[in-house]
């Protein structure tokens, strides 16, 4: 009788926690449209996941480019130098913070081939708020990702 009690708590317990493994990352997965801080413009849209190392954002579309409908990313570092924007992991490793917000992971500027420190927060009005920096969060830019209904 005791095996029966211990498996129905168990499966009880499964059934409960199984929704909140994903809510760690609720809100911020999903596809997002990128606006650049400078133009106000539509570049991209960025699929953001949990992966085990942490959110994990790839361009899946290219919206506005300077270098076409298909841009390379000819200034990327290693095996990213040349290869499509489209399908490149451009965001990764950012891990939940007690505040809610995303850190420690990196961005990659596929129009400058840069990586910068990277932070992400969700914003009351739905929008994503993606800072990169180097060293210190102040030194660096902000864009308003808007989700992509």
């Amino acid at each position: 009788m005791r095996t029966v009690l211990d498996r129905a708590f168990s499966l009880l317990c499964l059934v409960c926690w199984l929704p909140l493994a994903g809510f760690a990352a609720a809100g911020v997965e999903g596809k997002w449209r990128t606006i650049d801080d400078e133009s106000g413009r539509a570049k991209s849209v960025v699929d953001i996941a949990m992966t085990p190392d942490g959110l994990q954002g790839r361009v899946v579309k290219i919206l506005h480019s300077d270098r076409g409908p298909n841009p390379l990313c000819e200034k990327c570092p290693g095996e990213r130098r040349g290869e499509p924007v489209t399908g490149m992991v451009i965001l990764w490793g950012l891990r939940k913070d007690k505040d809610g917000s995303w850190s420690g992971g990196r961005i990659l500027d596929p129009t400058n081939g840069k990586i910068y420190k990277a932070k992400l927060r969700l914003q009351e009005d739905g929008r994503l708020a993606v800072r990169g920096f180097i060293g210190f969060s102040l030194l660096g830019r902000t864009q308003v990702w808007e989700p992509l209904e």
